[in-house]
């Protein structure tokens, strides 16, 4: 099977060439009437949660299907990741950086749609979590649904004061219970054929933004784990703040400029909301965030409100054998 030679466009840079290469590789892999399904990220320096994204992923979808986006060359990616396909991109201009991110990505995805039947697209600290009641493997989750997009409820994962610390070689859930259903992190993570992602919602041709149905399947959840282990939190500050500092158009906001005051406000959340029972919270979220979606047509882009209420929780015991 040759890759085909029209996938994007004339290939011109050294990453578009070297991620062909990685997908020239990865052809002969699958077998015929089997679904391939690959995993997407891109990272810098965040190496703890990385660590968890690539043990996640490659557990359901072999570490021969995860592409790396590396911003700035960075040995350490590949050492945490030895199967992966690393690709590297330049650091060098940060300008307007999350529009051209999500441009790059958008490319790249379109690229690997060409070979596999889903491309799963999260932060390196987003795990995909599967209710094994369920669904039995992201193969029998997709093959359940004929949508271009899929979403998933949002978690929040949080570091409790009694919780242990937690290693790069740790499955972060097997010590983490403590999580708050989140409208900003109930995001689409998975597409096929030519749909983007963008804004935490899915990117389609502007004339179907109307009528594209968003699509939350039950027993799927987004577990985010920027706050599920406060020193690599606390790590990270410092390359915000001075990602912050850099002059230039359209580089993060405040937000980075003060990482700190947002990690307060979130831990503050986690101690006033209530606790409220698994069963009880995920169907209250289930019921609310899927509702009456932002459309934008254009933007293209059809995602989930988030001023929908947030819903403290603690996870259910099959968390822990993921």
């Amino acid at each position: 099977m040759q890759l085909p030679c029209n996938m994007l466009r004339p290939l011109t840079t050294p990453s578009e060439k070297q991620l062909v290469g990685c997908l020239a590789l990865r052809l002969n892999s699958g077998i015929n009437g089997v679904m391939k399904i690959c995993a997407l990220t891109m990272v810098y320096r965040d190496y703890w949660a990385l660590a968890q994204w690539y043990r996640h992923y490659s557990r359901y979808l072999g570490a021969e299907n995860l592409f790396i986006i590396a911003h700035g060359a960075d040995p350490e990616v590949a050492r945490i990741c030895p199967a992966a396909s690393v690709i590297t991109i330049p650091r060098d201009d940060l300008e307007h950086f999350d529009r051209r991110r999500t441009e790059m990505l958008n490319g790249f995805q379109l690229g690997l749609a060409s070979i596999y039947d889903w491309v799963i697209r999260t932060d390196a600290d987003e795990l995909i979590c599967l209710d094994p009641g369920q669904h039995q493997s992201f193969e029998d989750l997709f093959a359940k649904h004929q949508t271009s997009a899929l979403f998933a409820l949002g978690l929040n994962v949080a570091e409790s004061e009694e919780d242990p610390p937690c290693g790069p070689d740790e499955p972060v859930l097997r010590t983490r219970q403590a999580a708050i259903f989140t409208p900003n992190y109930s995001k689409a993570f998975a597409v096929r054929g030519r749909a983007g992602l963008k804004l935490h919602g899915v990117q389609v041709r502007p004339r179907h933004v109307k009528r594209f149905a968003l699509v939350i399947p039950r027993g799927v959840y987004m577990a985010h784990l920027k706050y599920a282990n406060t020193q690599a939190l606390s790590d990270s500050y410092a390359h915000r703040r001075e990602v912050a500092t850099i002059e230039g158009k359209g580089l993060p906001g405040p937000a980075w400029a003060n990482p700190g005051t947002d990690s307060r406000r979130f831990f503050q959340q986690l101690a006033t909301l209530p606790e409220r029972p698994w069963e009880e919270a995920e169907a209250e979220a289930y019921a609310l965030y899927p509702t009456d979606p932002i459309r934008e047509p254009e933007r293209g882009v059809v995602r989930i409100r988030r001023d929908q209420p947030k819903i403290r929780t603690r996870l259910p015991a099959w968390f822990r054998s993921i």
